[in-house]
């Protein structure tokens, strides 16, 4: 009997779960590791930070989905791993403290045969100096208990506009190295909407602010895209969609620090400035959660298996160079560390080789430049190419047999501009590849036959439509496996 332990159970290390929960049955164990006892949605969390849905229908308890796999739960936090066991203790093994309340605080060490790190990221609020919610000064839609507390003080800026006093709403990334600027651009999106439908807008400011190059950047470098039969960029298309809803837009900017009403930040010119404010979102950057290594003698071997940043090493190419060398080649394709053939990482856990947007930095010296974008669709299409793997290699294939690199794949995202059944809209973009490919598409890096961009009430229906079919599938409902990612 082999036995799996998956250490996060986000879009990623759910995916993987389910799969091997299915497929592996009761001759394998399955074992999962999340910190928290509920799968969240995170897609989703956009409309219960606007008030349009609940914490109840983004989130659902992971131990009952989890027995209809005969997959072993445990509401627990990874602290380390032990790839080569320990002195004593052969097998291979990680260590886990326990965040379930009835065991709270007590530590177990699990063996593994084969180990999937799907953590996820740290929110890394700390990064700026009064980023985030307690102790910070801003919001943010990271989690579902986030997303209910922007809510509540959406609720309250929307009273005080109702009094007649004129508000300044500021949306975008927390700091220079952020990602997921999808997630904020879809929230400045729906807040525009709800003060409409409040009849407040006009006294709302709304600003957009962001570490991007350019407006549209969202972590991919850009995209070019065909619309109408013309090729334009997602430049123009996310500032039209902007300026038709009156959203102002700062770019290149480094959030430095948050006090009570202002935000301080740099731009990549160097030049220092500030922004007041009555209510903030502001995506933090992300880094590793934290996760030790130590060799059979009890050695620290954390930097042979983690990068600086906290995340997973993998099949990779981590060798520094221009920007003008960069190439598909350096981007992982099995997701296996280099060093262990039985630890994967999977999702926002693995570490990029680099960025995707093009480095750059301030005259100061300060980064400014978007985080590789993983989430989503290749976080999905990663962790199945991972429990594939793992699979096969169970029933003697001698290494992994699946591939998913984020050079070879395509993600649509369909970016909620206002729920409504009427009078919603969203953004559908598709982009392929996720990471440019100058080989194979020497013009413009992405194949414009498939790399589109449009907005309209269609494209809302199938985001709601999409929210549904993905939470029935995480549910497990009846031949879940049989749907699309």
């Amino acid at each position: 009997m082999a036995r799996i332990v998956i250490l996060g159970a986000g879009i990623s290390g759910h995916t993987a779960a389910r799969h091997l929960g299915r497929q592996l049955g009761k001759q394998h164990q399955v074992i999962m590791v999340s910190p928290r006892p509920f799968w969240n949605w995170v897609p989703s969390n956009i409309w219960v930070a606007v008030g349009e849905m609940t914490e109840q229908q983004v989130a659902y308890p992971l131990a009952p989905i989890y027995k209809k796999l005969n997959v072993d739960f445990h509401q627990a936090s990874a602290l380390s791993i032990y790839p080569e066991g320990e002195t004593g203790h052969a097998q291979p093994f990680v260590k886990i403290e326990y965040t379930d309340p009835a065991r709270i605080g007590q530590t177990e060490a699990i063996d593994y045969d084969y180990l999937i790190n799907a953590t996820g990221p740290k929110l890394n609020f700390g990064a700026t100096p009064g980023l985030g919610p307690e102790p910070g000064y801003t919001v943010s839609v990271c989690t579902s208990a986030h997303a209910l507390e922007a809510n509540a003080r959406l609720q309250e800026t929307i009273a005080a506009l109702k009094a007649g006093k004129p508000q300044t709403l500021v949306i975008g990334t927390g700091h220079g190295m952020a990602t997921c600027q999808g997630a904020a651009f879809e929230y400045i999106c729906n807040v525009d909407h709800v003060l409409r439908e409040a009849g407040v807008r006009r006294l709302a400011r709304l600003v957009w602010l962001s570490n991007e190059y350019e407006v549209g950047d969202l972590g991919i470098g850009g995209t070019l895209m065909k619309r109408g039969g013309y090729v334009t960029s997602g430049k123009v298309f996310v500032e039209s969609l902007m300026a038709e809803r009156g959203i102002e837009w700062i770019t290149r900017a480094h959030v430095n620090k948050v006090e009570p009403g202002t935000i301080h930040y740099e731009l990549l010119d160097g030049t220092y400035n500030e922004i007041p404010f009555d209510f903030a979102m502001l995506i933090p950057p992300f880094a590793g959660v934290g996760l030790k290594a130590f060799d059979p003698k009890g050695a620290d071997i954390t930097e042979a298996l983690f990068a600086p940043s906290g995340f997973m090493k993998v099949d990779a190419d981590y060798a520094p160079k221009p920007y003008d060398d960069w190439s598909k080649q350096d981007w992982p394709q099995t997701y296996q560390t280099p060093k262990y053939r039985n630890i994967f990482a999977i999702g926002i856990a693995f570490a990029p080789p680099h960025l995707i947007s093009k480095p750059m930095k301030s005259p100061n010296g300060t980064p400014i430049n978007p985080s590789a974008a993983r989430t989503g669709m290749p976080s999905a299409a990663i962790g199945m190419a991972v429990a594939g793997s793992i699979r096969d290699m169970i029933n003697g294939a001698s290494a992994p047999t699946h591939t998913a690199s984020m050079a070879g794949m395509g993600a649509a995202c369909v970016a909620s501009t206002g729920k409504h059944f009427l009078k919603g809209s969203a953004a559908s973009l598709i982009v392929f590849p996720v990471v440019p490919d100058y080989d194979r598409y020497p013009q413009y890096g992405r194949d414009l036959n498939v790399t589109s961009g449009e907005i309209g009430l269609a494209g809302h229906w199938w985001k709601f439509i999409l929210h549904h079919l993905f939470i029935y599938q995480a549910r497990l409902r009846p031949g879940w496996f049989l749907l699309p990612h």
